[in-house]
């Protein structure tokens, strides 16, 4: 942005003047990794952050001074947080609108909830998508076994069908949520224990690649696209992170940065915006991206920018939320590879530590503070580098360190 573009009375406004000058305050809703990263560029930038937390122990709160225990759907604690912020911002998706819609009338909230709906309901989204023209799988909104049973008729139709996806419209995420059917008799348990907004039925694309576009936006409209990443899932939590996306067209690359840009602007998202794409081929043999789920808030996808990127998402969901001109996005090195550490055979990964160091000097490790359970998330390394396979290696193999293993062989793409 042309310097001569920035309005210096709004960047007063945010940042006040003189060396005594308050430090701009960013409430953030939940106190998960993202709001503990999310401190790392606060810091750096004098922002100071005010997190409203479910555990005074929990991830965030071990590392925000400001952090006040209390849940996302206590209208209270919301505006409690909001009554002592700038703006308020979210690290989770799970804050029903109306209480996003009162904290508003109390200091901007950043995204509101008027874009946040697409992200909290699939319902919404797929058929907002729908009206944008914005490739994505086919679906079916179900409410019955025969409203089902219509669905996979229709789906059946696709050379090579092999099911459809079945989805709750709220609250899915990592794998839960989300069952391949193949049979009407197979949604019968979900259809027992649907809301009055039933499920929904979805084409289960054959792809051949899973793929995530960040973007940024601020309330003046300015957007800023990092590089396409390749996203690879083991029991569908994400395992594996390449950035950029290995051996994808670039006509495509433009594609679907057009996409997740236009659904930014049409939605009105402000902050980071994850766009999680399929890359199948159409019925012509091209490859076609299908949008699968939004995120509105820095992802899983977008932690290698830490280290990788000019500007991480961290940072920018920052600038972001504040109106603040936002930063590059160029990568550093070539490559770019995070590996998320799930789960650990190690009481403690950090006992790990002086070999990960030892063996992968150039590892950056990332860990949440969290208790180990079983394939749980509760860290992620990253590795920069030149020849992918070498930074592949390296990551997974300290990965595997913290996780109490040898460095094994990387489950397969999905």
């Amino acid at each position: 942005m042309p310097i001569e573009s920035i309005d210096p009375t709004h960047v007063q406004r945010v940042v006040g003047t003189g060396a005594a000058a308050a430090a701009p305050r960013v409430g953030v809703v939940g106190g998960g990794q993202l709001a503990r990263m999310m401190q790392e560029s606060a810091n750096a930038l004098g922002i100071k952050l005010d997190a409203l937390v479910e555990a005074a122990d929990g991830s965030a709160a071990q590392v925000i001074p400001a952090s006040t225990v209390g849940s996302a759907d206590d209208i209270e604690a919301v505006l409690a947080v909001a009554g002592r912020v700038d703006v308020l911002t979210v690290e989770h998706e799970h804050v029903p609108d109306a209480i996003l819609a009162a904290a508003n009338k109390i200091v901007p909230v950043r995204p509101g909830a008027h874009a946040l709906r697409f992200a909290q309901d699939k319902l919404a989204m797929r058929t907002r998508m729908d009206e944008l023209s914005i490739p994505s799988p086919r679906w079916y909104e179900v409410h019955s076994a025969a409203d089902v049973a219509a669905a996979l008729a229709r789906l059946s139709s696709r050379p090579n069908f092999d099911g459809a996806i079945l989805k709750t419209p709220r609250d899915g995420y990592d794998g839960k949520g989300v069952m391949v059917i193949r049979h009407a008799s197979d949604a019968a348990g979900w259809l027992e224990t649907a809301g009055p907004e039933g499920l929904l039925v979805e084409e289960k694309i054959p792809f051949t690649m899973e793929v995530a576009q960040l973007v940024a936006r601020r309330p003046s409209g300015q957007m800023r696209t990092w590089p396409l990443v390749q996203t690879i899932q083991q029991d569908g939590v994400c395992f594996e992170v390449v950035a950029p996306a290995p051996e994808v067209p670039g006509a495509l690359v433009t594609e679907v940065g057009e996409i997740a840009q236009r659904i930014a602007a049409k939605l009105d998202v402000v902050g980071v915006l994850a766009v999680e794409i399929f890359i199948a081929p159409n019925e012509a043999g091209e490859l076609q991206p299908y949008v699968n789920e939004l995120a509105m808030r820095p992802h899983n996808s977008g932690h290698w920018t830490i280290e990788g990127a000019q500007t991480s998402q961290f940072e920018q969901h920052l600038r972001a939320v504040l109106d603040l001109p936002l930063g590059s996005t160029e990568p550093r090195a070539t490559w770019s590879v995070m590996v998320n550490v799930l789960g650990s055979e190690l009481d403690d990964p950090r006992i790990g530590y002086p070999e990960v160091m030892e063996q992968f000097p150039n590892a950056k490790i990332h860990m949440y503070g969290k208790a180990v359970k079983p394939g749980r998330k509760i860290g992620h390394v990253t590795v920069l580098g030149q020849n992918l396979e070498s930074v592949r290696s390296s990551a997974r193999g300290a990965a595997a360190l913290l996780r109490g293993e040898n460095p094994p062989q990387a489950p397969a793409a999905k």
